[in-house]
């Protein structure tokens, strides 16, 4: 376990920081450059808010956590003045994406770009002690939280006929914010909101007769098996939401919520698990039905990092033997799959079969978060894990 926390810590600092270092700054308007083809190459120059924000984050998280220095600091400084900057409309929400010198270019209906604002801002006010962050945080945070039943707001095309759904992604981000906030701020009081996020997961989502988590539950009713929304999983998110749960129990001594989200997660990996060709399906049907989406089966970074941070810190935390299993194996079909030893970094979309399908390192959605934050946690986890 050591050595394989050596291997992911090598990765981070001397092949993936180096990257977005060299190639996603944009030293004439400020922010970063999302979409980067294999080499490092900009293709398109719109900045997305989700990657702007979490790249905020992650420059600021390694400040703070991994070494302190000042082309860090610099990069995330960067970063956050241009997206306060430029990034809000009237009403104090962050838009979805803006042009490259910061003009607005989608308008902000998704509620992840306030949730991507309070990770970042809180992250820079950590490392730099600067008021004006922390109120930002803070600010991002009661957005988000005011959004979460109606996240779309006026941008939402669903009518009255089609059942209100209540999402997994939501709640589980609310968990991880309520963690970054007391880490960053210093603030325990988020703590009765982990339990209460924690409880509301479990007896929301998570379909005991079943023995999966789903991503969808109509609003005050029963689980929706006769639709597609209604019976759409999501491996990838209910493995993130189980090592959310466990940071979270762990920290505010809810031993059976640990032990609940690590059961709970050893049944989605072998839910998910694809038997035929190796690694976890990007999104599947709760009855074994067609799937809307064509990209369903195919093998997406972010799943396999989240899985990969799950079975350690489960390993970590409970001992139990299925994780070291489970972590080798995820271990071996990640590695074996997504690197690039050519120009570094990792692939981000594979097919089935585990080739890749797009040679882009950034874009609409991948950035310079997932990845970086896998190895890092990854890497404490196995150094703090002794294994007999």
């Amino acid at each position: 376990m050591k050595t394989i926390a050596q291997q992911y810590e090598r990765e981070v600092r001397d092949t993936v920081i180096p990257f977005w270092e060299r190639y996603s700054v944009d030293t004439q308007f400020g922010g970063y450059f999302n979409c980067l083809d294999r080499d490092g190459t900009v293709f398109d120059t719109e900045k997305f808010m989700w990657p702007q924000w979490r790249n905020v984050w992650m420059f600021s998280e390694l400040y703070s956590t991994f070494e302190q220095r000042d082309d860090w600091l610099r990069i995330a400084r960067g970063g956050y003045d241009f997206l306060v900057t430029h990034g809000r409309d009237l009403q104090g929400r962050y838009y979805f994406s803006l042009a490259r010198d910061g003009t607005p270019a989608t308008a902000p209906y998704n509620i992840y770009s306030d949730c991507f604002a309070t990770m970042g801002a809180a992250a820079y006010y950590r490392a730099t002690r600067e008021q004006r962050a922390r109120d930002e945080a803070l600010r991002s945070f009661a957005i988000y939280q005011g959004r979460k039943r109606a996240p779309k707001q006026q941008w939402e095309k669903s009518l009255p006929r089609r059942n209100a759904m209540q999402t997994l992604g939501y709640y589980m981000m609310e968990i991880n914010l309520s963690v970054v906030l007391e880490d960053c701020l210093g603030d325990t009081s988020y703590r009765s909101l982990m339990r209460q996020s924690i409880d509301f997961v479990f007896n929301t989502f998570w379909n005991e007769k079943m023995g999966v988590l789903f991503e969808n539950r109509p609003v005050g009713g029963e689980f929706d098996l006769a639709s597609m929304a209604g019976r759409h999983l999501n491996p990838g998110h209910a493995i993130e939401a189980m090592w959310m749960i466990m940071l979270a129990a762990e920290r505010v001594g809810h031993p059976a919520a640990v032990q609940k989200a690590a059961d709970v997660l050893l049944k989605m990996l072998d839910y998910g698990w694809d038997k035929e060709f190796g690694g976890i399906f990007y999104f599947m049907d709760a009855m074994g039905r067609p799937h809307l989406e064509l990209q369903w089966d195919m093998k997406l970074w972010w799943v396999h990092c989240e899985a990969l941070i799950a079975t350690a810190m489960a390993l970590q935390l409970t001992r139990q033997g299925e994780f070291k299993s489970w972590f080798e194996k995820i271990h071996e079909w990640t590695w074996s799959h997504f690197p690039d030893s050519q120009y570094g970094e990792w692939f981000g979309y594979l097919n089935r079969r585990g080739e890749v399908t797009h040679t882009l390192k950034g874009g609409k959605w991948k950035a310079f978060f997932h990845l970086p934050r896998a190895l890092l946690l990854c890497s404490r986890c196995l150094s703090d894990t002794v294994v007999a």
